[in-house]
This record gives structure tokens, C-alpha cells and sequence, in this order.
């Protein structure tokens, strides 16, 4: 057993740093990691009372001196400190040791950082204990991790809908030709669901029943069949009581119009600055939709009848970035050219 401890020290690792989950993945065995990216703190003591899944339990749901944070906002760190502890909770959650060789670390980021947010991604890999933090940019990680062949000069287009960002970009050999990040995500639809609910029905909702909603009956088409309906329970706003509405898939389609209209008008952006060559690549090859966003019900055909494209969602889409990010580590001296250049400290 100790000699398979030491061939897991010092592993190099890749970390999709996501506005709603974190996913690393540990050279030669995969993704070993998936939890939200929440952390719970007791603000009277500055302590972490739970990271990951439990502190994603505890989202408005905790007492005035616990409180459960996202440092991550719109793909970028909003809350420095916090993010690297936990980073730092993560890498050793899979470490297990406190003193593990110092691993090489690939991050993903959106591509449409600062260079201050992107120095604070790295910084955040040092100090939680990495040897090296390189960094790839997340549609370029998507493409990789949905199989396309970034090297290839053809055009490639992704579409990676995350949780705070929405990344457009058309690849060819092995760089990025054109992008667009929007600051459009999960979270915007979430959000635009419990405004909808709000004004429609003086209802109040958190996040998780959003959330929850939008799994449950949110569309971005109509699917000419039967609509579902959906019990949502809430804060009466006129009593202040706890009451029960029904929802049908027609109110939530029209409360998320809003940022499924900005992700479908970032893809024509992308494909109205794409050079004319790859932009009749791309018709024969399609665009590959990745991320989280991409399982929301009927956005294939929806971006289909906008763009009158061949649209494909790549089958691990919620892992596509991970995976991407995986596969540099994994060959990381013939991936070396997708990655951004150290840049000077």
C-alpha cells in the first residue's frame, strides 16, 4: 500500500476551477474530484466549516454566524483568500498528507480574464502548494475535452455554457482565432427564474429551489409536445406565509429568455468575426456544445433554428473542461502549445 502512496505523491494535477463546481483531475487516474464550489464559514472565528458538497447543503440555510460563500463569481475569484483555501482543501483532500512532493498544476480559466485575475489564479495554485501552475484557457480545454481536433488547421467551434461564463471560441491549430466570454451562466438563468417567480406571483425562492426548477421543467425551446408543470414552495410576499405555486415550462421559458438570447447572440458574434475559410469548416463539422449549461432541455434545437448549424452536445459535457484540462497534464510536452505562456512575475 505505501509503495502506491508514493507513486500518487507529487501527481501532477488539473483543475477546472468553476463558478459552480471544482473537478480535478490527477494524472493517470481521471477525474478524483467533483464537488460545488462553496465553502461555509463561521464569521465569528474565521474558521471553514465545511467545503464542497455539505457547505452546498447549507446555502441559505445557516445561522446569522455561518455563512455559506462562492468565491468564485462570473468564472473569476471574487474572493481571493477563501478560493485558495479552498483549493487548498482540495488538493489535499486527494493527497491526504500534509507533506505530499509538490505537484505540477494546470488551471482553467475563462478566456476573457484580466491579467490581475489571472495572476490571482496562479497565485492561488502556489499557495496551495503546487510546484508549477500553468494555465489553459477553458473553451480551449472544452474542445480538447470534447474530443475535436485542436490541432488539426481546420476551424472547430465550442460553445462552453459553465456556471458564470459562457465561452464561445473557434480553434484552429492548436490556438484560439477568435473567442467571446460572456458573463452570462447557470447562475443567470437561477437568477432570472426566481426574479421571474417574484414579480409573476409575488413568491420569494432561494437559489436551490431555482435551481431545482430549472432541472426540473426549464427549456430554451418549445418541444411542441406536452408541457410540464412543476410545485414550487416559497415566502408569500403579500402574508409573509409559506405557499405553493404550479409552474409550467412556459413560465420558465419566458423568465430565462433574457441570457439564453445573450449565450445564442455571443455564438453569432463569434461566428460573424470568424474568418471566412474556417466559417465553412465549421458548416460541415457543426459546433460542439459543452458545460453545464448545455443539458438545458431543447437548446440544441434552439441554437440549430438561430444559427442553422449542425449543433452536437459532446457526451461528458459537464466534464469536458476537466477532462481537457486532464488531457494537457497527461501529455503535457505535446499540449505545452495550448497553454498560456508564463508570464513574467
Amino acid at each position: 500500500m505505501s509503495k502506491n502512496n508514493l507513486a500518487i505523491l507529487g501527481r501532477d494535477m488539473a483543475v477546472d476551477l468553476g463558478t459552480a463546481n471544482t473537478l480535478v483531475y490527477v494524472r493517470g487516474r481521471g477525474i478524483v474530484l467533483n464537488e460545488p464550489s462553496v465553502v461555509a464559514l463561521n464569521t465569528s472565528t474565521a474558521k471553514i466549516v465545511a467545503v464542497g458538497i455539505e457547505a452546498k447543503q447549507m446555502i441559505g440555510r445557516t445561522p446569522s454566524n455561518i455563512t455559506a460563500v462562492r468565491p468564485l463569481k462570473d468564472g473569476v475569484i471574487a474572493d481571493f483568500e477563501i478560493t485558495e483555501r479552498m483549493l487548498r482543501y482540495f488538493i489535499q483532500k486527494i493527497h491526504r498528507r500534509r507533506h505530499f512532493a509538490k505537484p505540477r498544476v494546470v488551471v482553467a480559466v475563462p478566456s476573457g480574464i484580466t491579467s490581475v485575475e489571472h495572476r490571482a489564479v496562479k497565485e492561488a495554485g502556489y499557495q496551495a502548494g503546487a510546484r508549477r501552475v500553468s494555465i489553459v484557457e477553458e473553451p480551449m480545454a472544452a474542445a480538447i475535452g470534447a474530443g475535436l481536433p485542436v490541432h488539426d488547421p481546420t476551424g472547430n467551434m465550442v460553445v462552453d455554457i459553465g456556471g458564470g461564463t459562457t465561452e464561445v471560441a473557434v480553434i484552429s491549430m492548436g490556438g484560439i482565432v477568435t473567442s467571446q466570454s460572456i458573463r452570462v451562466g447557470g447562475d443567470e438563468l437561477d437568477q432570472a427564474i426566481s426574479g421571474s417567480v417574484k414579480k409573476e406571483h409575488s413568491l420569494m425562492i432561494g437559489e436551490r429551489t431555482a435551481e431545482e426548477l430549472k432541472f426540473a421543467i426549464g427549456s430554451a425551446y418549445p418541444n411542441g409536445g406536452e408541457e410540464l408543470h412543476a410545485e414550487v414552495r416559497g415566502r408569500d410576499l403579500v402574508s409573509g406565509l409559506p405557499k405553493t405555486v404550479v409552474l409550467s415550462a412556459a413560465d420558465i421559458r419566458q423568465a430565462i429568455e433574457e441570457p439564453v438570447s445573450a449565450v445564442i447572440d455571443a455564438v453569432r458574434t463569434t461566428l460573424d468575426k470568424c474568418p471566412p475559410e474556417l466559417s465553412g469548416d465549421i458548416m460541415d463539422r457543426g459546433i460542439a456544445v459543452t458545460g453545464g449549461g448545455a443539458l438545458l432541455r431543447g437548446l440544441e434545437d434552439r441554437l440549430r433554428h438561430e444559427t442553422g448549424m449542425p449543433i452536437h452536445l459532446a457526451e461528458n459535457a459537464l466534464d469536458s473542461v476537466a477532462i481537457g484540462s486532464g488531457t494537457c497534464v497527461e501529455n503535457y510536452d505535446r499540449l505545452n502549445q495550448v497553454l498560456i505562456p508564463e508570464r513574467q512575475r
